[in-house]
């Protein structure tokens, strides 16, 4: 007779090792809340505690996905501290049976309504088995909402600005980058944190990229450019896309501002991904954001975003210091003219219309493009061209901004 689908997905868990423990995920219990459906479904948590590598999840989904008879896999990541211990795992129900398993919600992914969610006898321990818990079973008192955490204040960090857009391609983390080296020859201490998890180019843009080291558990940021640097694309490799999901992200955000050493810093810049999503609310969960900077290019498409953008981080409390619209026009290198190719007005419009200020105007220019692909961008390879001139003055103004508005 075949062993049970449920036996197979326990034991190729089990070839899953936490390198921080030294025990499969099984034994020690990370996985939890298992659901099978008789589609071949399978949906389950995984308890990663911050110090646990991030590849976790991927090897956990990997593991499972390689079974037979495996359609569709789904992993929730948890902390440790949202997880309820786990009472003795209920016996495995057939579909259609009429025991309290059989009247459990099917699982995600629109598995059937009789699918079955069966617990798993799974070897741990010499001389001993454990059920793998099954999702819904747990008793109604322990099913309440987790609260979301309360944010962290770093003062070290000194004033954290979110660089953020409402779309992608306005030129958001080229506009970060070079504000911070900006910020950081005018005197000021400067981070820059790359959070653009799903598309992290701030190593490219800065011409760093190597992995950091780690000195007491502590990971030390890359420097350049007078600024201190850290991004998920030090860790990850070139073609490795981040297939993650909310959690996993909170968890990079929380490690990138807990753990790592940027030291006393005056201002703490943080490249944000286009829109409205799980990195932007996991950063204003995990710390005291001081303020927002919009970027936008002039065209309503663009501007409309932007104020989607900017209408969420009002939402939840963090004020937006103002509009730095890029690409706002083309210098011609012969006459001088300026031709607005991509509209005109666009940002003042929307500074006008959120009663905030409009931080500066950064024209189109070819070098601003060509030095960011090298590595070395515009304030330093050009600073007396507009666009570098454009964003120095831009800088002045977030800094007047910011004082005004953040305490020190």
């Amino acid at each position: 007779m075949a062993e049970p689908l449920q036996a197979r997905i326990a034991a190729a868990l089990e070839g899953v090792v936490n390198p921080r423990t030294g025990q499969d995920v099984i034994t020690s219990e990370m996985i939890r809340d298992v659901g099978v459906s008789v589609e071949g479904r399978v949906r389950f948590s995984i308890l990663l505690a911050a110090q646990d590598p991030a590849s976790l999840v991927r090897e956990v989904r990997q593991a499972v996905e390689k079974v037979e008879g495996v359609s569709d896999v789904r992993v929730d990541v948890k902390d440790p501290s949202q997880a309820d211990t786990p009472a003795a795992g209920p016996r495995a129900q057939q579909p259609g049976s009429h025991g309290p398993a059989a009247t459990q919600p099917p699982p995600a992914h629109g598995a059937s309504h009789g699918a079955a969610h069966a617990g798993t006898q799974a070897s741990g321990a010499p001389g001993r088995s454990r059920s793998l818990p099954v999702m819904g079973q747990e008793p109604q008192s322990r099913r309440a909402a987790v609260p979301a955490p309360t944010p962290v204040a770093y003062p070290n960090l000194g004033r954290i600005v979110a660089v953020s857009s409402g779309k992608g391609g306005v030129g958001k983390s080229t506009v970060a980058c070079n504000l911070a080296i900006a910020l950081a020859r005018s005197g000021a201490r400067v981070g820059l944190m790359d959070a653009d998890i799903y598309g992290p180019n701030i190593p490219r843009m800065m011409g760093v990229n190597e992995p950091p080291r780690v000195v007491n558990e502590r990971i030390l940021p890359l420097e350049a450019h007078g600024v201190k640097v850290m991004s998920l694309g030090f860790l990850i490799e070139r073609d490795q896309p981040a297939i993650w999901r909310g959690p996993i992200v909170m968890k990079i955000i929380t490690q990138f501002l807990r753990d790592v050493a940027w030291g006393e810093l005056d201002y703490f810049l943080v490249d944000m991904p286009p829109g409205t999503g799980d990195a932007q609310l996991s950063l204003v969960q995990a710390t005291n954001v001081h303020g927002a900077v919009i970027v936008t290019t002039p065209q309503p498409v663009a501007t409309g975003d932007a104020l989607r953008g900017a209408k969420m981080f009002q939402r939840v409390g963090v004020p937006v210091l103002g509009i730095v619209e890029n690409m706002s026009y083309f210098v011609c290198d012969c006459c001088g003219t300026r031709t607005p190719l991509f509209g005109e007005g666009g940002g003042r419009q929307l500074a006008e219309e959120l009663e905030i200020p409009l931080l500066g105007e950064i024209p189109l220019q070819p070098d601003v493009r060509t030095s960011g692909d090298e590595g070395e961008p515009i304030v330093v390879t050009d600073p007396d061209s507009p666009a570098a001139k454009a964003i120095v003055e831009t800088a002045r103004q977030i800094t007047a901004t910011a004082e005004s508005a953040i305490p020190a």
